[in-house]
């Protein structure tokens, strides 16, 4: 089998934050998860998440949702 590549694992982290931004937001806010989705997906963090240079990706889901936050 095959290891997975930087790309891939930089994708697969990047999808499992954002997963866990929405749920925090939904749980925080009460909202649903079209609006969780919108307001994580609208929000100035998300450019930073993908940057695979950055490597922001590899912080925990909750520092990525206090750092959402507070740029808010």
């Amino acid at each position: 089998m095959n290891q997975p590549n930087h790309h891939q694992i930089a994708n697969y982290l990047t999808d499992y934050a954002l997963s866990e931004l929405v749920r925090y937001e939904m749980e925080d806010t009460g909202c649903n998860i079209e609006q969780a989705m919108e307001r994580v997906y609208n929000s100035p963090i998300i450019n930073a998440l993908q940057d695979e240079e950055g490597e922001l990706y590899v912080q925990s889901p909750a520092y990525l949702y206090e750092l959402m936050n507070s740029m808010q």
